[in-house]
């Protein structure tokens, strides 16, 4: 599903971005960890093929990202993967149901609005569909933005500190909510966060593995195994 080696990022003249190796299986959990400023939200937008990256090779849902361009490459990504954005980016014009519309055409695809309604039931808001962004509390919108990101059955779902502004009890029901509707696609899974309380939700989740960009990226490029370095390793409980 996602295989990276020597993947590498480098802003302008800045100092370069190196990222441990990752092999995640379909189906698996990845967890994305890291203070802000280690680039959690830089590795997400090159395995979403936003950025492209100045070093290694990285694959992504059975292609090589970089040999695609354009048109090509929105497609695949509108097609692949699911995207939950720290802003969630919903249209105010649009209704709840227009926004996720906008998945369709991004992919090319024909609209759908019994799986629109189809994905607003599965995050709990079959009955909101008509409403506006503005007419939503928090919480629903980010449900709204979770559908979206599942409507097309996406092989890949990333999600960027998906509870950083929320309290315990919402955080863990927003958890919940990606780890059902990853399953329920057949998607993998890729949570970015530094929130502790994730870390600990998913500890002995099977399939669960933990790339640790807190550990800097010299210590990705010293040729052990991650397993040894700590750097990618199955979840535990600390």
């Amino acid at each position: 599903m996602i295989r990276t080696r020597g993947l590498a990022y480098r802003y302008g003249a800045g100092p370069q971005l190196q990222f441990a190796d990752v092999d995640l299986p379909q189906g698996g959990t990845l967890l994305l960890q890291g203070r802000s400023g280690t680039g959690k939200s830089t590795w997400l937008a090159l395995v979403a093929g936003l950025r492209g990256a100045t070093g290694g090779d990285l694959f992504v849902a059975g292609i090589q990202l970089g040999t695609q361009r354009g048109a090509e490459l929105d497609a695949w990504r509108a097609r692949s993967i699911g995207f939950l954005p720290q802003k969630l980016h919903l249209s105010s014009a649009l209704t709840v149901a227009d926004n996720l519309a906008l998945a369709y055409f991004a992919a090319g695809r024909p609209r759908d609005d019994a799986a629109i309604a189809q994905a607003l039931a599965l995050v709990g808001l079959a009955d909101l569909a008509g409403r506006k962004p503005h007419q939503l509390s928090g919480g629903q919108a980010q449900r709204v933005a979770l559908a979206r990101a599942v409507l097309l059955q996406p092989e890949l779902l990333l999600a960027d500190e998906p509870t950083a502004s929320l309290d315990d009890e919402a955080a863990a029901d927003a958890l919940a909510l990606l780890q059902s509707s990853a399953a329920t696609c057949g998607a993998s899974l890729v949570i970015a966060t530094h929130d502790q309380r994730v870390v600990q939700a998913l500890a002995g989740v099977p399939r669960s593995q933990r790339l640790d960009l807190n550990a800097g990226p010299a210590a990705a490029t010293q040729g052990q195994g991650l397993n040894e370095m700590g750097i990618q390793r199955p979840l535990d409980k600390r």
